[in-house]
């Protein structure tokens, strides 16, 4: 008799973590406050169940009932293995016409997690191996939101401990003052020396002055990539920043949606490093088609991680059978429960690298229970 895949159900849990009173984390955009993440899951008619990761998108509730009030609806009694159809339904009545743009893909994300997790369980196969991958290793740098904005000394004390754990890079966040953030970079590279890779992420607080004035640094450095130095739509910056240097490439993705947008900075020749969010671009389906894309351009892949652990283990399992993956980003952040939340979703090894959890479908165990420990805080979370 064969099994139902048809999807039964199709439910948002919307989760917050509220920073120690008192604690933030400064970055490029603000101070942040807390973090949030939205756990998607999905069952068939035959009781498979999987679960996904939606970004919050900064409006967690929103994205939530987007998730279940409209998608959800959407595609009840398809095909959980039909991720291509799903995609395609709620592209036509979503993202193609009279839909939420941007949120559409992130509500989506997280269904499409959800389904890919169903499939690997349906067949019984770890993710990577349906994706045609193998158990591999694959290098990973320190990142997520930490290593921001304090004295330089304490910075360099930060990458250190990261180091001794076994990373082989770190990602420093910048953006504050191009003075500063230059002396904090030389302070860091002095601490580990040159073997160890640093790349710097501006989280688009940077203007086309500023990154004139910081690009020689960056070379002098060895930095390895510039991310995000402006808007996601700023193209024309992103066009002249690529002509100033030749030595530090600039990365983008993370705020970008879906293959179309990432097909406009294929057009552009201006983004050397491509870092599409699983749970913000479209998913597992549409990261895979915007690696390929990349591919023939020999762009790398380097995904941004979210908060949340499903999202950090999918990662590491689409990096394993792409071509042109990249670094896994893997959260160090002190201040981030969400991540292990259903254990650890990642280990570093001494070599600075992961390997993707081999148990069928993401791989994690969802309990349900700690949801109640993560209560919605709902609204934007930075001063």
């Amino acid at each position: 008799m064969t099994m139902s895949t048809k999807i039964e159900s199709v439910t948002a849990f919307p989760l917050t973590y509220e920073f120690p009173k008192g604690r933030t984390v400064p970055m490029g955009i603000g101070n942040a406050q807390k973090r949030d993440v939205i756990v998607v899951r999905v069952t068939t008619a035959d009781g498979l169940v999987g679960y996904g990761e939606s970004h919050p998108g900064r409006s967690p509730g929103a994205v939530a009932s987007l998730i279940d009030n409209t998608l959800g609806p959407l595609i009840k009694g398809m095909d959980a293995c039909d991720v291509v159809g799903v995609w395609a339904r709620v592209h036509r009545m979503q993202l193609a016409s009279h839909g939420l743009g941007a949120a559409s893909a992130i509500a989506l994300s997280g269904i499409d997690l959800a389904l890919w997790d169903i499939r690997g369980k349906f067949a019984n196969m770890p993710l990577y191996q349906l994706l045609g991958g193998t158990r591999r290793r694959i290098k990973a740098y320190a990142g997520g939101v930490a290593m921001g904005y304090q004295p330089p000394a304490a910075l360099a004390e930060e990458a250190q401990g990261h180091v001794a754990r076994g990373y082989k890079a770190v990602k420093l966040r910048v953006g504050d003052t191009v003075a500063r953030d230059i002396e904090r970079i030389r302070t860091v590279r002095k601490a580990l020396g040159d073997d160890i890779e640093i790349l710097v992420d501006a989280n688009t607080a940077y203007t086309l002055a500023d990154v004139r004035r910081v690009l020689p640094a960056l070379e002098e450095l060895r930095v390895g990539w510039l991310e995000e130095p402006f808007a996601c739509d700023d193209f024309a910056s992103y066009r002249a920043a690529a002509q100033i240097s030749h030595r530090v490439p600039l990365a983008a993705g993370e705020n970008h949606y879906t293959r179309y947008e990432f097909a406009r900075m294929l057009e552009e020749r201006a983004v050397q490093i491509f870092q599409p969010d699983l749970s913000k671009t479209g998913g597992i389906t549409e990261t895979l088609r915007i690696a390929a894309a990349a591919s023939a351009w020999r762009i790398p892949v380097n995904p941004h991680s979210s908060a949340g652990g499903i999202n950090m283990a999918a990662t590491v399992q689409l990096l394993a059978a792409i071509d042109n993956g990249g670094y896994f980003e893997a959260c160090v952040s002190q201040l981030n429960p969400l991540r292990d939340m259903f254990g650890a979703p990642f280990e570093i090894g001494a070599d600075g690298c992961v390997e993707p959890i081999d148990r069928p479908g993401i791989g994690l165990e969802i309990d349900e229970s700690v949801f109640k420990q993560f209560p919605l805080i709902d609204g934007l979370g930075f001063s």
